[in-house]
């Protein structure tokens, strides 16, 4: 079975980095990981889009790929509301921190929330894709 033929639906770039969001959603149409992406560069506003979005099951991004370090609303804070969404919201969405950070604190601390499913270090690449791929996520 051809692995890399299974296309998502639709993923979400969370980043309050024009330049980052820019290479991410390119990789990941160039590679056809999935056949939308809805960027959102801040954390309140991914929020919104799913309070938005949340009894329809079509809007809702397959996976989140979510950055640590934003202002006002961080991945924590992200993660934390992300808790109060309904089972529809917290079963399709898988998260997957996509951060430069470093600080083993923060990547301890966030990959031990029950949501998040990986961690990868930017930029995303699609060696990076083709091993969510491979690993059914």
């Amino acid at each position: 079975m051809d692995t890399t033929a299974r296309t998502l639906g639709l993923v979400m770039l969370v980043d309050d980095n024009d330049t980052d969001n820019f290479i991410s959603k390119r990789i990941i149409e160039i590679t056809k990981f999935a056949e939308r992406v809805e960027v959102k560069s801040s954390g309140k506003s991914a929020l919104d889009y799913l309070r938005e979005h949340q009894n329809n099951a079509d809007n809702l991004p397959n996976i989140i790929f979510l950055d640590i370090n934003m202002p006002i609303v961080d991945g924590f804070v992200f993660l934390y509301e992300f808790e109060k969404f309904n089972e529809l919201v917290r079963n399709k969405c898988k998260v997957i921190i996509l951060s430069s950070s470093d600080n083993k604190r923060d990547i301890d601390k966030i990959v031990n929330n029950n949501h998040v499913i990986k961690f990868i270090t930017k930029p995303l690449t699609e060696l990076a894709l083709d091993e969510i791929r491979l690993n059914n996520i």
